[in-house]
């Protein structure tokens, strides 16, 4: 074999998967694999803070925190994380802009034990107003921890300037410090009773489990969830027509940036292509952009090519980290990267390269009980809907080189170019404005 031929993946991912709705709304998802010596429960909500207003941001996240502050029958926080523990239990929560996840990853004996745990901290935790307040604490220094950390902090900058602060994607998931210490016991509660509905939540189950008493002990403990309508968030209708530039002027080694373009949403007809695209310039250490960046000029340790998106709107964006004063030089090369594809297309060798590490990927990710049950529970909650892996493969198995130059040269205009810099660079900005174009 040379060392240009491809080897492209012919990959067969069959997943089966069960789906129950119980009388109160609440949908369960069964993705049962008795090859695997774990299982995983997972409780997902499709709320998080686009179902915010402004002086309600943050709350989402608290919330989240809460539920493992104590319950009903383990009044303490110690009670939860001692008893899932002596499971050999990985578990954790995480919230997002649209989806707050509860988790618990076992040995598969003891799934329904560790389940116990799970329901209960979800539908008896007490919210007491003495947590509330120690929380809170624990909350601002998360904060504190993310404003030192700007390689993760410029995907929030970034989001600020795509989507505005005025309007709930545009804000921080984890909220303001101010809004944080302000919060009160009634302010879950009413948040709690308005988005934690049963038609609002996924149980999703992976792994080796017995399905029959995992069905019961669910319709057992969250058969009786309350009841009520899903919530409505605020549709994001902007429009841009001027390169938008933000600048967090900021003490640090390096200068990190991230650059993108809006985008449809997951419900657009090219989000395949798209992440095709974002495969082919930087996603992983033969693509373009790695090449060019770290490669052939040592400008970046590492520099990403990535997507993501809502059902109404999403970006494609290029994100790194560099010295100082190769701020300009790396834009410069990102630009043409990307006018280069939006004009000459894609190669024969790297369009399949692409495509079969795409393919690759998705194997990597449906490997482990915990990988699996989030893809499916997300699926569910937020977009009522499941595309089981081989489903996936077929949609980016109809992917073309010509749609990928199409949707390039569609997206790679200057009028929807935005740009978020973390790093001594206010300064520059005069400068960095005129390299910011197609």
């Amino acid at each position: 074999m040379q060392d240009n031929d491809i080897i492209v993946i012919k990959l067969k991912l069959v997943m089966d998967y069960k789906k129950y709705t119980l009388k109160n709304g609440l949908r369960v998802v069964f993705v049962p694999m008795k090859e695997m010596t774990t299982a995983t429960a997972l409780i997902c909500v499709g709320t998080g803070s686009r179902f915010e207003d402004e002086r309600e941001n943050g709350l989402s996240h608290f919330l989240e925190h809460m539920f493992f502050k104590g319950t009903k029958n383990r009044p303490k926080p110690i009670d939860i994380t001692k008893e899932l523990d002596a499971l050999g239990s990985q578990h954790n929560a995480y919230t997002g802009k649209d989806r707050t996840g509860y988790y618990t990853k076992v040995p598969s004996d003891k799934i329904i034990d560790a389940m116990d745990v799970l329901n209960d901290l979800f539908v008896n935790s007490t919210f007491k107003s003495t947590e509330i307040k120690k929380e809170s604490g624990t909350i601002v220094q998360e904060i504190n921890m993310y404003e030192d950390m700007p390689s993760r902090l410029v995907y929030d900058v970034f989001e600020n300037l795509l989507y505005g602060k005025e309007h709930p994607l545009g804000r921080d998931i984890i909220g303001t410090k101010e809004n944080v210490t302000s919060f009160v016991r009634k302010d879950f509660i009413t948040y709690l009773e308005r988005c934690y509905v049963a038609k609002n939540t996924v149980v999703c189950v992976s792994g080796n489990f017995p399905q029959g008493k995992v069905l019961a002990k669910i319709k057992k403990d969250l058969g009786g969830m309350r009841s009520g309508d899903k919530p409505v968030y605020e549709i994001f209708a902007g429009e841009q027509d001027v390169v938008a530039l933000t600048i967090k002027d900021k003490k640090t080694d390096q200068t990190h940036f991230m650059v993108g373009v809006h985008t449809g949403g997951f419900e657009h007809k090219d989000r395949y292509v798209l992440a095709m695209l974002a495969n082919i310039l930087g996603g992983g250490m033969s693509s373009r952009l790695f090449e060019e960046v770290r490669e052939k000029r040592g400008l970046a340790y590492t520099v990403q090519a990535m997507t993501d998106f809502y059902p109404e709107i999403g970006f494609f964006a290029v994100k790194a980290g560099v010295e100082h004063e190769n701020l300009i030089k790396t834009l410069k090369i990102v630009f043409k990267e990307l006018k280069k594809i939006a004009t000459g297309g894609v190669t024969d060798e790297e369009f399949k390269r692409a495509r079969s590490g795409f393919e690759g990927r998705l194997a990597f990710s449906m490997e482990t009980s915990d990988a699996i049950a989030s893809n499916f529970a997300e699926q569910e909650a937020v977009r009522n809907e499941i595309i089981v892996p081989e489903e996936s493969l077929k949609r980016i198995r109809k992917v073309t080189r010509g749609d990928i130059q199409r949707v390039a040269k569609e997206i790679f205009v200057n009028e929807n170019i935005n740009c978020a810099i973390i790093g001594p660079q206010k300064e520059n900005e005069k400068d960095i404005k005129k390299v910011l174009k197609f």
